[in-house]
């Protein structure tokens, strides 16, 4: 039996990545999986590489930024597979246009804002009250390394991920009366294909690539460690953010 049997996930941003490696390893564990995606060809293949191999997932296109887009997801999960147990607020990213905050445009710290926290403030809205429903649960939410030390250009980005981080904690223990716990991963370069531009363009990114003691993060093994935080394994821990940063943090 799988470690995630019986369970029902919604992952957002499950079309590529992390995200989607993630929603592949969920339903390989027994869990049946919600792909949350705005990109619709990219929902559907994940979907089908599910299918694939046997196992069960919905496509829903889903834009977090978007509350009735999001409302109509959750509705969409507990209609089709009648419960919610577990959240993966995967959705986010930084881009090119990042930059001091002297530099950076308003429009890309915004951006940055709109998508990375409050896309989970938004699937945390709907989908908590689903989870409790359930019986209770787990949220795991996308924080980065960056929320956690200095690096030049990404301020907008380092914004949002280090708010991203501290609603997480407050969420931990507002609703770990109800059951469900609250925790967050915190990638550090991981080897996916938006990732890799940004080294290959930027020599601040490479430079900072250089200072993983165990080199890039592969997605597995993001994606192992949210496996962990969704399952009954760490059902004790919440509030926590766990660092898989190849030891970035203490270098």
């Amino acid at each position: 039996m799988g470690r995630l049997a019986g369970k029902v996930a919604l992952i957002t941003g499950a079309g590529s990545g992390i995200g989607r490696r993630t929603a592949e390893i969920f339903a390989r564990e027994g869990a049946k999986v919600v792909v949350a995606e705005r990109n619709e060809e990219a929902g559907a293949e994940t979907v089908r590489l599910i299918e694939g191999v046997g196992g069960s997932a919905l496509f829903v296109a889903t834009d977090v930024t978007d509350e009735a887009s999001v409302r109509g997801c959750v509705e969409k999960a507990l209609s089709t597979y009648g419960a919610l147990h577990i959240l993966f607020n995967n959705a986010g990213g930084s881009t090119l246009a990042d930059g001091p905050v002297t530099e950076c445009p308003t429009d890309e710290f915004w951006r940055a804002i709109k998508l990375d926290l409050f896309g989970t403030w938004n699937i945390c809205k709907y989908g908590i009250p689903a989870i409790i429903s359930a019986g209770g649960g787990s949220v795991i939410n996308a924080s980065s390394v960056d929320a956690f030390l200095g690096f030049p250009g990404k301020d907008a980005y380092t914004a949002a991920k280090g708010a991203v981080t501290a609603l997480t904690r407050s969420m931990a223990v507002e609703f770990a009366p109800k059951k469900v716990r609250v925790n967050a991963v915190a990638p550090c370069i991981t080897r996916t294909p938006r990732l890799v531009e940004q080294i290959d363009k930027l020599e601040s990114v490479r430079k900072f690539a250089d200072q993983h003691l165990l080199g890039l993060a592969e997605t597995d093994d993001v994606a192992m460690a949210v496996v962990f935080l969704a399952s009954d394994e760490s059902a004790r821990t919440t509030g926590h953010v766990l660092t898989v940063d190849s030891g970035l943090l203490i270098s």
